[in-house]
């Protein structure tokens, strides 16, 4: 139901604007002689259109418009204001402050009832419009989320099929991305990027379904040439994941791409170095190295963390870009925490000063 706000010192004039709004059909009408208290009234509630006289004490209808304009959520309530037909000036000041229409004394009842039958009919469709919008805000809203959401699911599954290939476990996955954002975190970047950093990086290994098994299975040193096809995982990886439109995967690619560059271009498969490697990449590289390092693998047991820690900062400016060591070790309390939350049954998780 529409509800027409009607404020005029005059009685004479609320009694007769009330009678003639009245008639038009599923209309309340509220009415206020007293342009401060209708003010009052405005900040608490929100009127579909509003009568407003001009001349009236303390607040005059100038006034008032301007007051009800810096309201929250006032801005686009339709003002009709009463003015006598010589005040043009007072007209174009209305217009300044944001007033739709105007009536002129003695008003007429005809043109009365039309205006503001028109004005509400035109705040109907304003509101179903705006109704219309929040509504396909809200559903585009969720259409992203689920697509999220199936890009999110998608990454784990392609995750857990190179994991079946792969001896590192699950667990592994979860902690080195969990450190990823750790360390994004540390280094300031938007929630959204960390976010990122965190579904893409359990990505980093997909290369691996294309290596063979008695390479990434093999539990003593590799030779020269095995080594040599086990780096082209890096690659192998990328190209899976280059073409998506996807920003999830297509940052699931920079990480199998560069996750084994080094920070002083010893690295591969492309030799890049410093900041030439994505920030992304060096990020990861800082998390995989720690974690593969406390983790028991084939060919070796986990490392205690102490030494880990060590081989990190020993290694800072070599393989590893010292900004990220030190963001990774900067909150150290945090990086306990994940190891203990996705510890492996085998695993034990040590304290350690960084």
């Amino acid at each position: 139901m529409p509800l027409v706000l009607i404020v005029d010192d005059n009685a004479t004039n609320l009694t007769l604007f009330r009678h003639l709004l009245q008639k038009v059909e599923g209309t309340e009408v509220q009415c206020f002689a007293d342009s401060v208290a209708a003010l009052a009234w405005c900040a608490q509630h929100e009127a579909d259109l509003i009568l407003l006289d001009y001349m009236m004490p303390v607040v005059d209808g100038l006034e008032f418009i301007r007051r009800l304009r810096l309201m929250p959520n006032r801005d686009n309530v339709p003002v009709v204001m009463v003015t006598a037909d010589t005040q043009s000036d007072v007209r174009h000041r209305a217009l300044q402050l944001g007033a739709q229409d105007f009536l002129t004394k003695p008003v007429d009842k005809v043109e009365l009832i039309a205006r503001m039958s028109n004005l509400l009919a035109l705040r109907k469709s304003q509101q179903q419009l705006a109704n219309r919008a929040a509504w396909l805000a809200e559903a585009v809203r969720k259409a992203t989320k689920d697509i999220v959401a199936r890009e999110k699911e998608a990454i784990l599954r392609l995750s857990r099929a190179a994991e079946y290939r792969d001896p590192e476990t699950g667990m592994h996955l979860l902690r080195m991305s969990n450190y990823a954002r750790l360390i994004a975190a540390q280094l300031g970047l938007p929630i959204a990027e960390q976010e990122l950093l965190l579904y893409a990086a359990p990505m980093h290994d997909i290369g691996k379904v294309g290596t063979p098994d008695q390479i990434l299975l093999k539990p003593g040193k590799l030779t020269p040439d095995e080594f040599e096809i086990m780096k082209q995982h890096a690659t192998i990886g990328y190209e899976i994941l280059r073409d998506s439109e996807s920003p999830l995967l297509q940052c699931a690619g920079t990480l199998a791409l560069t996750h084994h560059e080094k920070f002083d271009g010893s690295g591969y498969p492309n030799g890049l170095a410093g900041e030439a490697i994505p920030l992304y990449g060096r990020i990861v590289t800082v998390a995989d190295v720690f974690d593969a390092l406390t983790s028991t693998r084939p060919y070796k047991k986990p490392w205690p963390f102490p030494e880990s820690v060590d081989f990190l900062k020993k290694n800072a400016g070599s393989h590893f870009d010292p900004v990220c060591v030190n963001a990774f070790l900067s909150d150290w309390a945090q990086v306990l925490e994940i190891a203990a939350r996705y510890k492996d049954d085998e695993r034990e998780v040590t304290a350690v000063v960084a």
